[in-house]
C-alpha cells in the first residue's frame, strides 16, 4: 500500500507539472481529422460548368457541368505552403469539395488563407469561397455548383456572414441597416432568412473579425440541434436558429449533412480541418 501511495503521489506531481489530472482527457483526443495534409481521402469533388469570356450568368446553365470526381484541372489539390501540406482551392472552376460522411451535432474547425489568383468573371471582386454545412440534396442544386446547405461565408471582409443555399432557411436575430441589408444583432427581432422570405437569404455578420488578406484565419463552426454559431478567430459573428430547408414547397428541418468547401473564382488555402461531437453549444459572447 505504501508503494502504491508513493506511485500515486509521483503521478499527481507529474500531472500538476503538466496541468492535467488522472481523469482528464484532452479535447485533442476527440477530434476526427478530415484533412491532415496527406491526401483527399474521404472527400468528393464536384465541378459545374466553367465560366469563360462570353459565358455569363445568362447562358452558364446551357453549358455542361464537369461533374462528380472529374477534377482534371486540379482545382482541389494538396500542395506545400508555409512549410506544410495544405489544401489549395484554385477557384478557376466553380464547384465544391465535400465530405463523403454526414455530420450532426459537432464542432468543426479549420484555417484558411487567401491566395493571389482571381478568375473570370470575378477578377475585380472580393476573393470568395465558403463553408457549406448540413449539405444535402443533389450536387449542383444551387446554380449547378453546390449542394443545398447553410453557408458560413468565407469572403474578403464578409467572413462569418450567412447565406441560405438552394432552399436552406435559418432564423436569425437581425437589424435592418440604412443600405437595406440585414445584419446580425442579438437584440434584434428574430427574422426568417430564405429565398422566398421578405428579408432574403443573406444576413451580414457582426462584428468583423477577419485578419488581413494573406494571413491565416481560424474558423469554428458549432452546430447542435437546429442552432449554429459562426466564430471567426475566436469572435462570434452569427448565431442562427431553427435550421430548415424547403423542398417542393414543403418546409423541413435541416440538422445534419455533409461539409462542403466552395471554389468560386478565387485562390484560397485550407489546413487543419477537423471535427468533433458536442452535446451542447458553447457560451460565446
Amino acid at each position: 500500500m505504501i508503494r502504491i501511495h508513493k506511485i500515486m503521489m509521483l503521478f499527481t506531481g507529474f500531472c500538476t507539472l503538466m496541468s492535467c489530472s488522472p481523469s482528464q482527457n484532452t479535447s485533442e483526443d476527440k477530434w476526427q481529422v478530415l484533412f491532415d495534409g496527406s491526401d483527399l481521402a474521404g472527400w468528393d469533388t464536384y465541378l459545374g460548368p466553367q465560366f469563360k469570356p462570353g459565358i455569363t450568368w445568362d447562358n452558364i446553365r446551357e453549358q455542361p457541368a464537369l461533374g462528380l470526381n472529374n477534377d482534371t484541372a486540379g482545382v482541389f489539390k494538396v500542395v506545400s505552403l508555409d512549410g506544410e501540406k495544405v489544401l489549395r482551392v484554385s477557384g478557376e472552376i466553380w464547384g465544391g469539395i465535400s465530405t463523403k460522411q454526414e455530420f450532426e451535432n459537432y464542432h468543426l474547425q479549420l484555417q484558411f488563407k487567401w491566395g493571389e489568383l482571381k478568375w473570370y468573371p470575378k477578377e475585380n471582386e472580393k476573393r470568395d469561397s465558403g463553408l457549406l454545412y448540413h449539405a444535402v440534396g443533389q450536387h449542383g442544386d444551387e446554380d449547378m455548383f453546390w449542394l443545398r446547405s447553410q453557408e458560413f461565408q468565407i469572403q474578403e471582409g464578409d467572413c462569418g456572414d450567412y447565406w441560405g443555399v438552394a432552399g436552406a432557411t435559418f432564423d436569425i436575430h437581425a437589424k435592418l441597416n440604412e443600405d437595406s441589408t440585414y445584419q446580425y444583432d442579438q437584440s434584434g427581432p428574430l427574422l426568417t432568412f430564405s429565398q422566398v422570405s421578405e428579408v432574403g437569404r443573406h444576413c451580414k455578420k457582426y462584428p468583423d473579425a477577419e485578419k488581413p488578406t494573406g494571413e491565416w484565419n481560424t474558423i469554428d463552426l458549432y452546430c447542435f440541434g437546429g442552432a449554429s454559431l459562426h466564430v471567426v478567430n475566436g469572435v462570434k459573428t452569427m448565431a442562427p436558429q431553427n435550421s430548415g430547408q424547403t423542398v417542393n414547397n414543403e418546409k423541413m428541418s435541416l440538422t445534419k449533412g455533409k461539409i462542403q468547401i466552395q471554389s468560386e473564382a478565387a485562390e484560397v488555402f485550407y489546413r487543419n480541418i477537423k471535427i468533433r461531437s458536442i452535446d451542447q453549444l458553447p457560451q460565446i459572447n
